[in-house]
């Protein structure tokens, strides 16, 4: 391990004391806020388990629900372990802005810069940027079934040709930002999953949080279940540890979180990597596009909230870039969504009100319905202030 990290190690154990209200501090409050939201979606998608963690002025509550598997029925714990799905993402672009910092790369940087062979070809010309913020020039949202190894991935990539300049749409996608994490890598001289697993996750001090989960934390891996009700768990294709495959329980997402609020003392260098991943590169209507991050102006409805993280947003729509980028702000709804065949999880955060808070559960149901248990968890949350 290399000095810096060992540096970053040692601060991410230590977490910054925060004078906390009396409502923050109050379990019985935050768990029936909780509860009003949760339990009837349970009900509604027959979800067998679920885990919310809140942070409220400096306080972690972690409030768990249902079953891991509904063959064991086993209870979900504060060690039960979930599918991400495109909430990885924002790992991804953690590390590639520590690279940034650390001077291992540069977002204004080329592809080919890191790979050579694809100079002279459309993809050696995609910006970093481009690739962290979807606005690549359009990939589709999954690396082709066909493409399975490394070379396979390359030749891809190499005959790959934009159906839009880069910058002027944005078209959701995995092989761009897996892309992005796959040149992060190169750069830093090391394996993708190495270096999250061994580097980033350590230093943020996430002791549950994997993309390879090792056998002996696999019983506590819950089981996923798809919408018909079947089980399902991810299966690792090609760049599916950039984009889609992390695995972490609520007690280690909702630290994540508390980072990128600026609540957990870590290294200078890695919390200017988190603060700059919330710098905002592109105009989508109600909507600005960070580094995979999505940001909304604050306050803001439901519905936009709603329609921002609907289906529609998988469709190439226009953008308008900010010159020079958005500088990160207070006064903001950050989030992400994230689901697999199994999982459904949703993150967000609102900087000025310090608050934040992590949904994850063992099926996939509508984006709608998560942002939706959020918004009035922390809408009550903030009003009962």
């Amino acid at each position: 391990m290399t000095r810096d990290w060992i540096g970053i190690l040692s601060a991410a154990l230590v977490s910054t004391c925060i004078s906390t209200s009396g409502f923050a501090a109050d379990e019985l409050k935050l768990k029936a806020i909780s509860d009003a939201a949760i339990k009837p979606i349970m009900d509604k998608y027959g979800i067998p388990g679920m885990a919310v963690a809140i942070t409220a002025d400096g306080q972690n509550h972690i409030f768990n629900y249902g079953v891991e598997s509904k063959d064991t029925g086993r209870p979900v714990t504060s060690a039960t372990m979930f599918e991400l799905g495109s909430i990885s993402k924002t790992f991804t672009v953690t590390l590639t802005s520590y690279a940034e910092v650390t001077g291992r790369l540069s977002l204004s940087d080329k592809a080919s810069k890191y790979l050579p062979s694809m100079k002279g070809r459309p993809f050696g010309d995609v910006v970093l940027m481009d690739l962290g913020t979807h606005t690549a020039g359009g990939f589709p949202l999954q690396v082709p079934d066909d493409v399975k190894t490394e070379k396979q991935l390359m030749e891809y990539l190499a005959t790959w040709k934009p159906s839009y300049a880069a910058g002027t749409h944005r078209t959701y996608a995995n092989p761009s930002i897996g892309m992005l994490g796959y040149i992060t890598a190169k750069s830093m001289g090391n394996d993708f999953a190495a270096l999250m697993e061994d580097q980033l996750f350590p230093s943020l001090g996430l002791t549950s949080t994997y993309i390879n989960v090792p056998k002996s934390k696999m019983a506590d891996y819950a089981q996923g279940y798809k919408r018909s009700g079947e089980p399902a768990r991810m299966t690792p294709a090609t760049l599916s540890s950039e984009a889609y495959g992390v695995k972490s329980t609520a007690g280690d997402m909702i630290r994540f979180i508390d980072a990128n609020l600026g609540l957990v003392e870590l290294d200078d260098k890695l919390q200017q990597a988190m603060t700059n991943t919330h710098k905002g590169y592109f105009d989508v209507g109600a909507m600005t596009q960070d580094l995979i991050w999505e940001q909304y102006s604050y306050p803001v409805t439901l519905t936009t909230l709603m329609d921002n993280n609907s289906s529609t947003m998988l469709k190439t729509i226009p953008v308008k870039q900010l010159m020079p980028a958005m500088e990160p702000r207070d006064h903001v709804w950050i989030n992400k969504t994230g689901s697999t065949n199994g999982f459904g999880a949703y993150v967000a955060f609102v900087p000025k009100e310090r608050v934040g808070i992590v949904i994850l559960a063992n099926k996939n149901y509508p984006n709608e319905d998560r942002v939706s248990a959020a918004y009035q968890i922390l809408t009550d949350i903030i009003s009962a202030r």
